[in-house]
């Protein structure tokens, strides 16, 4: 008699949450990237979104900026105001999705904060002789050997380029640095926003998604937190595209919180093999 088909395995089910405590000196508009991102496999069990002014709850604004992003676009008044985000998530991990013509050309490109023409000799250099496939990886474990990681050690307005004459930063350092040296070897690059269960000290989590064979998967020269626990929010060229703040006139970050649980265990971590990012 053959044996019984294994039952099906749920999705693990990840706890997501962010505070901010800020402060305006005059109302100004601001956009949040603090949800989780709409894409398929993801399943948004519950969510809620709310942001409390001096004396009122405050209007918000979804816009859907492509690729499951969802920016909360918003007016901040005068004086404090808190935000605070909670999710529960379950992310059903397959096959990343395939490389469209449009992502070839749009993540090939230099943008911002990865200059990958102007590192495109130093990228040769250190891994020309490497398989297209195997340069994710590649690039990873020479950005995690090179670079130091050190809180408060780059600015915001650091690209690859100062990352790499200082030898330090922060995740979203070696994520730059690591699409700048993927993109200055023809292999489509972008940076994520995650949450991260495991990250320490917590906070929002800077990852890089790669396609060097037509399908998209995760890299993260850090190592700080598994890749098969990540949670998508934002997705973009760079920095530019996926901070979890912008304002159009000045604001004082107070304090800020964030927290990612998965329930049970925190899967390993096998960094030679390809993730997908859901």
């Amino acid at each position: 008699m053959p044996d019984a088909a294994a039952p099906p395995t749920d999705p693990p089910t990840t706890t997501v949450s962010a505070f901010l405590d800020l402060s305006a000196d005059q109302a100004t508009p601001a956009s949040l990237l603090l949800a989780v991102a709409r894409r398929d496999g993801v399943d948004v069990v519950a969510e809620s979104l709310e942001v409390a002014g001096p004396d009122s709850a405050v209007d918000l604004d979804e816009l859907d900026v492509g690729d499951g992003t969802r920016m909360h676009h918003l007016h901040l008044p005068q004086g404090r105001t808190t935000v605070t985000y909670r999710a529960t998530v379950r992310s059903a991990r397959a096959e990343g999705p395939r490389l469209t013509d449009a992502e070839r050309w749009e993540f090939t490109r230099p943008s911002r904060y990865a200059p990958s023409d102007r590192l495109s000799s130093f990228a040769a250099s250190e891994f020309g002789g490497v398989a297209p496939g195997e340069l994710p990886s590649a690039v990873a474990s020479w950005v995690h050997a090179h670079i130091a990681y050190v809180s408060g050690s780059s600015s915001p307005t650091d690209t690859a380029v100062e990352t790499v004459l200082a030898r330090q930063g922060v995740c979203r350092d070696f994520a730059h640095l690591t699409t700048t040296f993927l993109r200055a070897m023809d292999v489509p690059a972008r940076l994520c926003a995650v949450y991260a269960p495991g990250l320490a000290p917590m906070d929002f989590h800077a990852v890089v998604e790669a396609a060097p064979q037509g399908r998209w998967e995760v890299v993260d020269a850090t190592r700080l937190a598994p890749r098969q626990g990540l949670v998508r929010i934002a997705t973009g060229r760079d920095a530019a595209d996926t901070a979890f703040l912008t304002t159009a006139g000045p604001v004082t970050l107070t304090s800020m919180d964030v927290l990612a649980v998965v329930d049970g265990d925190l899967p390993a971590d096998d960094l030679a093999a390809g993730v997908p990012l859901p």
